[in-house]
This record gives C-alpha cells, structure tokens and sequence, in this order.
C-alpha cells in the first residue's frame, strides 16, 4: 500500500476544509488593504497541517520499518518489533486515532526497533585525517553537530558551513571569516560507517516564526544536537542563535520525522540560573530513561558547565540550569557521556576551534544533576591533542558483547590544513576506575557488538602532521627532546601544510609508541639531512638516513620487522637543519594474521596484477606507488589472496577517484561476481578513502579482481586489506 493510500480522510480531511474556510474568510483580494479573516483561519490552518504532519512522521516510520526481514533478526527482539509495527500501521490506518494515539504509536515502534538484534554482523573501518564522504562520495558538513539513535538507525546532524567548501578545494589556505551558514544536514547509517544524505533538515529560508524573518538573518548558527519527545512524537533540535535583532539564545527548531523539514519551535535568549544569554558550546545528552538534557556553558567567559533539562511535555524550553563544572580559564566544546554508571561530562581549552587536551569532570553521586569531581585531563589525549581536535560530540554504543563510547573530535580549526577532516572519531573504554582515549588515524568498528579494533592503515605515530600545537613552540606535544640542541615546529610543512618539525644538528626527538607484531614500513618527507630510526622492543635498530635535500623529499624504509611491545622513532638532525614532516609508521601485514588482523596487499606488488601502470605521481599512496589503470571498461586490477581457512573476510579497497563522477566496478571474487563497488569520487586524486566489503574466500589461494563497468575504468588503486572474521 502507497503511502498516499494510506493517508485517511481525518487527516486529509480538515486540512482541505480549513483550506477552503480561510479562503471564504479572505474574500476576494482587495489592493492595498488584508484579507479580514486572514488572522482567524491561520490557527485551523495550522492546526490541521501539524496534524496531517504528526501522521506522515509515523507513516514514514512504518515504511521504512515495513523494509526490515524477519530472517535477519533472533526472534526474541524481533516479535515485539513485529507487533509494535502492527500497532502503528493499525494507528496510521484509523480515521479516529488522536494524536496523543500517533505519538504512542511511534514511541513504541522505535523503542521496538532500537532493541531488535541483527543475527549477523561485520566490522567497518573508520579512517580518520580525510574528510569524511556520504554513500553517494558527497562531502559529509557535519561541524558541531551531533550523532542520535533513533530506533534502529542513526542520525547524524551538523552545520554547513561556506567555509566547509572552500577548506574541501584547497585546505592550504585560511579561511578565517567564512562562518556564513548554509543549511542543516542529515546522513543516516546503522553501521556508524557508511552515511547517506537524507535532507537539509533547515536552510537560510527556514522561517524563524513568530521573531520573523528566516535563518539567513541570523548572525551565527551553532553548535546543536536533537531529541525525540515521547509526549509530542516530535523530534527537536535546540541550536545556538545569534540574531542581531533578538540577542543570543537557544533555537528550537522541530520536525515530525528525523529527516523532514524541520519548522520553528521557540527561542529562549536565558536559560534560568546561567549568567548570560545564549550559551558558550552546548550538546544534547539524552539519558538512558529517556530524558534530554543540555550540556552547555555560559556564553561569555565560558568558566561555568551547566546541565539543564528539557522541558518533558514538549523538550521546547531549558529548564533552570544546575551548574556541574566551574574553571576559570574557561572551557568550550562541552558535551557528555554515560559508562559503566557514571556521567561524564568533558570540554577543550577556550582558543576559538583548536586542538586541545579533554578536560572531564566524573558524577560523585550517579546523578545527570548531582555533584561532579574536579576537572582532570583524560588519558590518551595528551600525546597529541585529543588527535588534533576540540571536544566535538560523544556516540554511546550499547554492544551484545559491549559498551564503547566513541569520542567526536572537531578538527575544523580556524587556521589552513588544520581544517581538514572536520570530524575525527576515536573510541574510549573504562579503565581501572577512570576512561583512556585511543588515538588512531584507521580502526574498525562493529557496531552492533561494540567491539572495535586497530585498522590495517592504521599510522602509530601520533601528530605526524605536527600540527597539534597550533603556534610555534620549543617542545612539540607527542615528541620527546633528545640531545642538546634546537628542537622547534616550524612554518612551512610538506603538501602545503601549515607546521612542520624541526631539529638541528646534535638535537632530536622520540617518540614511543606501543605496536603489534608485524612488518612495517616508515614514511616521510624532509629537506635538510639526518637520521630517522626505529628501534623494537628486542633492541633491534632500523635505520634510515636522509641525504640532503633543498626541497621537500619523500622518504621511506621498508621491511621493518618489529615485535610486539614498545617501538621507538627517533629523529635526528645531520649537518645544518632537518626539517621533517607527514610521519608514518604503518603495519604492513607480515608473517600469518590471526582472527580479525588484516593482511596488506599492494597494488604495485608481486601478487597484484594492474592493467594500467604503477605511478608515483599524487602523493598519499603506501608502498611505492598505485596502480593507474587505463580507461577502459576491461582494465581490471586484480589480487591474489591467501586465506588460512574458509570463510567470511572484509576486503578494504584504498583508492583515490579525481574524476567528477564515480567510476563502479564489479567485484569479482575466484571467478563470481559478488557484488557492483560505488567507488564515488573523493574530491582530487590525492584524496585518499577506503571503502569495506565483505565477502567469503576459500580456504588457500584467491582471486579478488575489480572490473570496472564503465569506459572510463577504475580509479587510482592504492592496496587492498583483507582480515578473516575471528571466531
């Protein structure tokens, strides 16, 4: 049945009548003078369109749940689900269901849908240090949003920024002023990996209601998150306003459906009990009964946190805030999380979207609104600045096997090269009694388990890109001074990059860094001369020494074969100046994987076949070069697989597609097609992405082949990661 067929008459219905009342009550139109019945048939009007609204958000619930299979679920979480979608089908079907009827209605079928179980599930990879795409190889403008689950999929909410656009087509420069905003945008993803774009939930001509005019007049639209109100069945998203007409405050936009128009709801300039209008950052927690919170801080000066519950009956207004945090310094970014029992709330140092240590103040009392201990800086951030970010957002994710919670980074920055990326992800876990941070550029994710893992390109040197400290400095966040000499980040990195390291003769630095078992291959790009080395935990020392250079060079040391345990990089200055940049210390797969440890294959290696050529010439690639095949729709790239037993394998394809359009190619595994690769554009041909798919190898030897499906071939193919599922 079309969801038109479905649409009854009580919904159709008033709206047609009160259409056709104001109509009466306007009369003919008179030059110069208003319609006198205009004002008395607007509150029908409007009425009657909420309501036929209210129920196309529970009919477009129930069409897209209708798409969900039985045989992909346990049974034991799939029978409520199933009758919770009988209800609501039975709800958007009945003439004389209330409203309060279609809010029930769809409250229950996604509380139904967030409990149901998928009986299979596979690890995606998270690859950091790039800006982020949707499905469709789209840039994802998601700054200072926020991630939401309702029901069984997730939402991802942020602003579009103009300035988004112009980092995107070249990151090298500054864009300090370029704030102006564009629109609200909304991808949707059940794997926290892949995000399709849905809509622009608001735009510039978004009305602003009764304040008048529209989101294009406002002077700053900012940091945001949504909640669901079990009351209404609407959907909210407080966001920060400054309108220089109507001072800061929070807007409160809503809209029937996570990804429909979302329509003006009501601005509050002062929440009760904080200092100043508007708020300084502010998120969205929701808690695990339900209840919706703002996270925020004061506006000016930024030193008090506050926690204010959304209003219950309709989540369209602050409550009084109860203050959480206090520092003087101020702190920014605020936002919040719940494990093991315990809130957390964290933030980033107050300098204007830069990177920074996490500061987190714990609940002492297992209450959103209770007491909170003294800040402290969270583990694992220090080494390089929460991976060069400010505190972004916070996804938990309830797993069958655990609860991970991912941290959101911000790596907009105000400042070139730093402003790529946007969105940096990491997870964090309990330990001992506190949380860590796991810094990495790659990593897998299963979110249905909660389990991740490292990621085959992973790079375990942390700010290699030395551009977490943001000015010049004598002692470089990551890196620890060696020798007696000068050691200083300098202007002036590799590719355009905005920072890079330096260190004179008779000077260096180190880093230590822990490492699985493995071969790896160093990569970087200096001028000057000098030594770089890399020392395992047996004492082993590789060595790569750097011949001078007036230019940027790239420099690489293969075959470096290190066992688990601690590895040492140390850098150090030859004759005059080295100046170095663009680090990397990446597992190259050597020696049998075991359970879910991924094995690299090169495209330009001896078990790879290229129809095309092996070029060096967009920088970004490992190994030695990737694979440039020819144009044609037979110019295949193909890899010879070794898989130590039958079964499932994740393939992870790292390409690089500059042409304005994709370029698909079918995946042909020993001999049949499995399935039709996207392969979207990335943007330019450095533009560096991975995309993930799962398919089942014979035990030994196989063929993995990408056979494009149009004339203009495949893409740049860098290599291809595969890692048998473990158990």
């Amino acid at each position: 049945m079309t969801l038109i067929a479905r649409r009854s008459s009580r919904r159709w219905g008033p709206l047609v009548a009160a259409a056709l009342f104001a109509s009466a009550l306007a009369g003919p139109a008179v030059p110069g003078s208003a319609a006198v019945g205009e004002d008395a048939a607007q509150p029908e009007l409007q009425t009657a369109a909420a309501d036929l609204s209210n129920a196309d958000g529970l009919e477009t619930l129930v069409s897209d749940y209708e798409t969900r299979i039985p045989t992909e679920y346990t049974t034991d979480t799939w029978a409520p689900f199933a009758e919770a979608l009988t209800t609501a089908t039975d709800v958007v079907e009945d003439d004389s269901a209330s409203e309060p009827e279609v809010a029930e209605a769809k409250t229950a079928l996604q509380s139904a849908a967030a409990d149901l179980e998928p009986l299979q599930s596979t690890f995606a990879t998270i690859t950091n240090d790039t800006f982020w795409r949707d499905t469709a190889g789209n840039p994802i403008y998601s700054q200072g949003g926020g991630v939401f689950k309702f029901g069984d999929t997730y939402y991802w909410y942020g602003v579009h920024y103009r300035g988004a656009e112009s980092y995107l087509a070249n990151p090298t420069q500054k864009y300090d002023n370029q704030v102006s905003f564009v629109s609200i945008p909304v991808y949707s993803s059940q794997d926290l990996v892949n995000w399709k774009f849905e809509n622009n939930v608001a735009t510039t001509s978004t009305s602003l209601g009764s304040l008048g005019g529209t989101m294009g007049n406002a002077g700053w639209i900012g940091r945001l998150g949504v909640a669901y109100n079990e009351n209404t069945g609407k959907y909210v998203l407080p966001v920060q306003m400054w309108h220089p007409t109507h001072d800061h405050g929070v807007l409160f936009l809503q809209g029937n459906s996570p990804t429909g128009a979302f329509t003006f709801g009501n601005f509050q300039r002062q929440v009760v009990n904080s200092p100043t209008t508007g708020t300084g950052d502010q998120t969205v927690f929701t808690d695990e009964d339900g209840q919706d919170y703002l996270i925020f801080s004061n506006r000016s000066g930024r030193s008090r946190a506050f926690v204010s519950k959304l209003r219950s009956s309709d989540s369209l207004y602050a409550e009084p805030a109860v203050e959480i945090g206090r520092n003087s310094e101020g702190r920014e970014g605020n936002a919040m999380f719940k494990l093991d029992g315990k809130y957390t709330m964290c933030a980033s140092d107050l300098h204007g979207w830069n990177t920074s240590v996490n500061y987190c103040i714990d609940s002492t009392q297992g209450r959103v609104q209770g007491s909170y201990s003294s800040y402290y800086t969270m583990p694992g951030t220090q080494m390089d600045y929460s991976h060069v970010t400010q505190t972004g957002f916070f996804i938990t994710v309830e797993g069958t096997v655990q609860d991970t919670v991912i941290y959101a980074g911000d790596r907009w920055a105000d400042f070139a090269w730093n402003g790529i990326g946007y969105n940096q992800w990491v997870p964090i876990t309990k330990e001992g009694s506190g949380i860590r941070f796991h810094s990495m550029s790659q990593w897998q994710f299963n979110a249905t388990t909660g389990e991740f893992r490292v990621a085959p390109g992973n790079n375990y040197i942390l700010n290699p890109d030395i551009q977490a400290d943001r000015i010049i400095v004598s002692n470089v966040v990551g890196w620890t001074r060696t020798g007696s000499g000068g050691v200083t980040n300098v202007n002036g990195g590799a590719n355009g990059s905005r920072f890079a390291l330096q260190v004179n003769n008779g000077s260096g630095v180190r880093q230590q860094m822990q490492v699985p078992a493995g071969t790896y291959t160093l990569g970087l790009y200096t001028k000057g001369s000098g030594r770089v080395t890399v020392t395992g935990a047996d004492g082993t020392v590789h060595t790569l020494n750097v011949p001078s250079s007036s230019g940027w060079t790239k420099r690489e040391l293969t075959g470096i074969a290190l066992t688990a345990g601690t590895a040492t990089v140390t850098v150090t200055g030859g004759s005059g100046n080295l100046v170095a940049d663009q680090f990397s210390l990446v597992r190259q797969g050597g020696g049998d994987p075991g359970p879910g440890e991924a094995t690299r294959y090169e495209a330009e290696g001896s078990g790879a076949t290229c129809t095309g050529t092996i070029d060096t010439n967009h920088a970004g690639y490992s190994g030695t070069g990737f694979c440039n095949g020819d144009n044609s729709d037979s110019a295949y790239a193909e890899f010879t697989v070794q898989a130590a037993a039958a079964g499932a394998a994740t393939l992870s394809l790292r390409y690089a597609n500059g042409a304005t359009a994709g370029r698909p190619a079918d995946l042909i595994v020993n001999g049949t097609r499995v399935e039709t690769a996207s392969l979207a554009t990335t943007g330019s041909w450095t533009g560096w992405t991975t995309q993930t798919l799962t398919v089942q190898l014979r035990a030994g030897a196989n063929t993995v082949r990408w056979d494009p499906t149009t004339a203009n071939g495949l893409p740049n193919i860098d290599h291809l990661d595969v890692a048998q599922a473990s158990g």
